[in-house]
């Protein structure tokens, strides 16, 4: 079944040459009517017949992949990245499909359309994405509604995390009111949530990751956040050392939960894809962010930094170029301690969560460990 997806459904589906974006729309509807409650009738333990099949096909339960990081329960280190499920529509099906967590976003104070479109290009020659969205949402307080309905009656299986932006109407200097807004929004419904300073798909964005800028960010939401709801930065690969050192600092100042290493990055120059076929647009030149395996290395050196500088006390969520258990185990020996993906799944599909667990599994054995937190940093530690 895991080798079906890479050797038909994905040559079929890229063949198509249907737009990446409305696929994924599609994608998203499907996901949100698949994890609706069953019926009492057709329900064993709170899941439908195929609800119940696809989490003993795709999951991994073992005790040596579980933790406990910020007071949350991680089944298992690896989650969905920010980007996927912006709006939270699809948000009951992703403990379904063997992920540990998820996090939704990213989203913002307003609702806005996003850059125009095409604004998502698939690679494939690099296994990379190319993607300049803009942060396309329904805004928070729509995010806030629907939560509240989908999780009326009970609580996600796994931990949600709520991936927040700054609306692009919204001047630099207002950013800290607008990050605050939605984040007293969606405050009850975000088991940990995440300041994104770091996509280059709103203008000046990137900016807000120097000291100056940061810093009144993380104060405000940490005033606003008496029931002490993890709290994490997300920066992208592209800063350099120092930057990524005053981010840390910061991080400490402010008794952050953690960093998520990395978003997207700018870098063309490891790209062997030229051409943007959709638009005609050489990919040198094209705005946008680049995900996927061009990522993974840049990434793995921004985590082993991180975990370094701060030795090891400054928690991890390393993304970027995650598409097996090898992948998977580099980022963690690196320092991560939770792991997210998003175009590695698109190009191994569905499996590729069973399969990474079960590769970190064998590591885990083959190093005579017997936890995933003793492998945290291991690769670092000298």
């Amino acid at each position: 079944m895991a080798d079906l997806y890479t050797a038909v459904v994905r040559p079929m589906v890229f063949g198509l040459g249907l737009d990446p974006e409305w696929l994924h729309g599609y994608l998203i509807e499907r996901l949100a009517w698949l994890g609706q409650p069953p019926t009492e009738a057709n329900s064993t333990l709170g899941l439908s017949p195929p609800q119940a099949w696809l989490r003993r096909q795709l999951g991994v339960q073992q005790p040596a992949l579980q933790q406990r990081l910020w007071g949350l329960e991680f089944a298992n280190p690896l989650g969905l990245a920010a980007g996927f499920d912006k709006d939270g529509q699809a948000c009951r099906a992703w403990s379904l499909l063997g992920f540990g967590f998820a996090e939704l976003g990213t989203v913002t104070a307003q609702a806005q359309a996003g850059n125009p479109k095409p604004r998502l290009f698939r690679l494939p020659r690099d296994r990379a994405a190319l993607n300049r969205m803009g942060f396309n949402n329904q805004g928070a307080a729509a995010m806030a509604q629907r939560l509240a309905q989908l999780w009326a009656a009970d609580r996600s299986p796994i931990p949600l995390g709520i991936n927040v932006g700054k609306s692009k109407v919204t001047p630099l200097e207002q950013a800290p009111q607008d990050y605050l807004h939605s984040f007293r929004l969606l405050q009850p419904w975000g088991d940990y949530f995440v300041v994104n300073v770091s996509s280059p798909n709103t203008p000046g964005l990137r900016s807000l990751q120097a000291r100056d800028q940061l810093e009144p960010i993380l104060a405000a939401l940490q005033e606003a956040n008496p029931a002490q709801k993890p709290l994490l930065v997300k920066i992208a690969p592209d800063l350099d050392w120092a930057a990524i050192a005053t981010v840390i600092e910061l991080v400490q100042q402010y008794n952050l939960a953690g960093i998520i290493a990395t978003n997207t990055t700018i870098r063309r120059d490891q790209l062997q894809t030229r051409v943007l076929r959709p638009t005609g647009e050489t990919v040198a030149a094209a705005p946008g962010g680049i995900s996927g395996a061009p990522l993974r290395q840049r990434s793995t050196a921004v985590i082993r930094f991180i975990w370094q500088h701060s030795q090891g006390q400054v928690p991890i969520i390393g993304v970027g170029g995650i598409f097996n258990g090898d992948d998977a185990w580099e980022k963690i020996t690196a320092g991560a301690s939770l792991l997210q993906v998003y175009t590695g799944w698109i190009y191994e599909g569905p499996w590729l969560v069973r399969r990474t667990l079960e590769g970190l599994l064998g590591h885990l054995q083959a190093h005579g460990l017997t936890t995933i937190t003793e492998a945290v940093g291991l690769a670092a530690r000298h």
